[in-house]
């Protein structure tokens, strides 16, 4: 019960990001970007915290691990590509992966949810390792596009610029976000930590 409070903080935080970048687009101040930028540490924090509540009090259930899920979509696979977005990552190549990036997430947690029985080990009730890295793993591109941003590199002044091929625009600092989705997705052993 304590831990789905906290779970709702996760996607609180991951929906407060989106909103918080979608102002950063309508008025440009960067204290809005900061804040869609912050807000995603802490609900990698809130991530951490539901899991070791709900197995320090004894009590998970089917409805704390789904909650976990949808928030941490939202957090973990939305928040980040919607700053992307805010950021310049607008062109169609960009676009394309920033899409790519979030079905990747979504592919991720529902093959998690599928597997995780099989993988929890009896004793400690933890999942032994993750196949594929993740999803919130996703709060390190967060943190490039923080630093990015403190150092002027971001809007016109994209770091690696953008490539052109034809009507579509594609900036390489995009492909991170492709890299780590198919990450997400891939069938590698993580360990659990």
């Amino acid at each position: 019960m304590f831990a789905d409070f906290l779970t709702l903080g996760n996607g609180f935080c991951g929906s407060g990001s989106v909103l918080a970048a979608m102002h950063y687009l309508v008025n440009g101040e960067a204290r809005w970007l900061v804040i869609a930028m912050g807000l995603l540490p802490l609900a990698l924090v809130l991530d951490f915290a539901d899991g070791r509540v709900a197995r320090w009090r004894h009590h998970s259930s089917r409805l704390g691990a789904d909650l976990d899920s949808l928030a941490d979509v939202i957090s973990f696979g939305l928040a980040p590509a919607a700053l992307g977005f805010a950021v310049g990552l607008r062109g169609a190549g960009d676009v394309a992966l920033l899409l790519y990036f979030v079905a990747c997430g979504i592919s991720r947690l529902a093959r998690f949810n599928v597997t995780a029985e099989a993988l929890t080990d009896e004793k400690s009730g933890k999942v032994k390792y993750f196949e594929g890295t993740p999803i919130p793993s996703s709060v390190l591109i967060v943190g490039l596009l923080a630093w990015l941003h403190f150092q002027g590199r971001l809007g016109p002044d994209l770091w690696l610029g953008s490539w052109s091929m034809g009507s579509v625009v594609l900036h390489p600092l995009t492909i991170i976000y492709a890299l780590s989705g198919s990450a997400m997705i891939s069938t590698m052993r993580v360990p659990k930590i």
